[in-house]
């Protein structure tokens, strides 16, 4: 028997070829986003199900998207489960708008089995990523060994207060280590040159922090985790006692290459909906009977209670739960599609604000050079003004202060120009009238109050011309 299971792990590890990406967040069995987990205690459901979706790109949508479901029979911990998955494109940018490329659609086997517990730890075994995919060179469903992973995860328990913390840490082979990121050429062919750093296995680890906010429906869970080639992050938000929403990044470590181009560990937003079925539910009162299932919990202790309460199993109301759960599910499901598309919309009008943004700026600092060119130029008639000021040429001094208040007509210095011109020309009245403008756009102008006040005071015999 030995032998056999060997044999046939030696197949599956060197008996395919293909580039598949079947490791879409929020599709595997457990409560991480990429990676297994392990618990100390039976699962209180009779099956799990749920999808998830990465976006990689949103100008043009670039997604994978997927599904899974999986069951614990009996209570020896062992756990089976199974996803189908639809990857990204892996065009590149330039030509993703116009690619005709369909990815193929991918079936994969989730198996595992708890081996060991001792209070609040567990260990789990098991295989993961048995993906058989649909391609079009063939009619029939081939075997992708470059994703299957052997892997082994340690699992520790916690509360504190009202908060729980699970963390799991393990190793795995296949697509749980880690990876070589393909590097692309100028055209978007892959640059054959580069070698291979990738490793046959790798270290994952995690955890969950599961909060007492919405408790009544299970809490809401803080999860982190390390897959192997990235570090991913989220939220799983109870929506009702059944539905929990999935929200994420993955590989956050790369999220400035987002929509760059695409591959196996590219970052991408992720979005899912989980919905469970509780194995049994609690006898209560008619009254409180069928508002709804036990908690979305791990901890079957909160569903099966000890002492005089007791616990009864009921079959029928069981299945009617789960007719009412696919239903809800569908318009769930209905209900994300909106709001994707909703998000898309916000983000175009994000980038068209951008744009107006970006044109102003650019219509900002034209006008700016403008006035900044034309207060030089009136600079440059002042100066000439000032030639012909010591010449005698109050006319064509005069006609320079002209020309600079044109350019400039908020120049304290040209009106104070102007004024001392008009006093040579013995207008005194102008002269009053120019200095006050200059020292009303310049209130520190020393030198026009001086000559206002010995003007006042019939002390201004002569006045110079006002320098620069």
């Amino acid at each position: 028997m030995i032998k056999k299971v060997f044999l046939f792990n030696l197949i599956l590890f060197f008996g395919g070829t293909l580039n598949a990406s079947s490791r879409i967040a929020y599709t595997r069995p457990g409560h991480m986003i990429k990676i297994p987990s392990s618990s100390i205690s039976r699962s209180p459901y009779l099956f799990q199900t749920g999808f998830g979706s990465e976006i990689h790109n949103f100008s043009p949508l670039n997604s994978a998207k997927g599904g899974y479901f999986n069951v614990e029979t009996g209570k020896s911990g062992f756990l089976f489960g199974f996803s189908f998955t639809m990857a990204a494109d892996t065009t590149q940018p330039a030509y993703l708008e116009g690619s005709s490329y369909t990815a193929p659609v991918e079936f994969g086997f989730h198996i595992q089995k708890r081996v060991y517990t001792y209070q609040d730890v567990s260990i789990s075994i098991g295989l993961q990523d048995i993906v058989f995919q649909d391609t079009d060179e063939s009619s029939q469903l081939s075997l992708n060994s470059d994703e299957l992973s052997l892997f082994a995860v340690v699992s520790s328990e916690k509360e504190v207060g009202s908060y729980k913390m699970n963390t799991y840490m393990g190793f795995g082979s296949g697509s749980l280590a880690p990876i070589s990121t393909p590097q692309f050429n100028d055209d978007g062919s892959i640059n054959t040159t580069i070698s291979d750093t990738g490793s046959v296995a790798g270290v994952f680890v995690g955890f969950v922090l599961n909060t007492p906010y919405l408790a009544n429906w299970g809490g809401i869970d803080l999860v982190g985790e390390f897959d192997g080639t990235g570090i991913n992050v989220g939220l799983r938000i109870p929506l009702t006692s059944d539905y929990r929403l999935n929200l994420g990044f993955t590989h956050i470590d790369k999220l400035p290459n987002f929509g760059d181009t695409y591959w196996a560990g590219h970052p991408g937003l992720t979005l899912g909906l989980d919905m469970a079925v509780p194995r049994a539910i609690i006898q209560r009162p008619a009254a409180e009977r069928f508002n709804g299932p036990s908690p979305f919990v791990d901890d079957p202790r909160k569903l099966y209670p000890t002492g005089d309460e007791t616990i009864t199993a009921q079959i029928d109301s069981t299945l009617r739960t789960a007719d009412y759960a696919v239903h809800s599910l569908r318009d769930s499901m209905s209900l994300m599609n909106n709001e994707m598309r909703n998000l898309i919309i916000q983000l175009s009008a994000m980038e068209q604000k951008a744009k107006f943004l970006e044109d102003s700026l650019k219509s900002l600092k034209l006008d700016q050079n403008v006035r900044n060119k034309n207060e030089n130029d009136a600079l440059r008639h002042l100066s000439r003004s000032l030639r012909f000021f010591y010449t005698g040429d109050y006319r064509g001094a005069l006609q320079e202060v002209e020309d600079a208040l044109e350019l400039n007509p908020n120049l304290a210095l040209a009106y104070a120009r102007r004024g001392s011109i008009y006093y040579k020309l013995g207008d005194v009245q102008r002269a009053t009238i120019d200095w006050n403008l200059a020292l009303r756009l310049d209130a520190e102008y020393d030198d026009v109050r001086n000559i206002l006040k010995a003007l006042h005071e019939n002390r201004l015999k002569t006045t110079s011309v006002i320098r620069e």
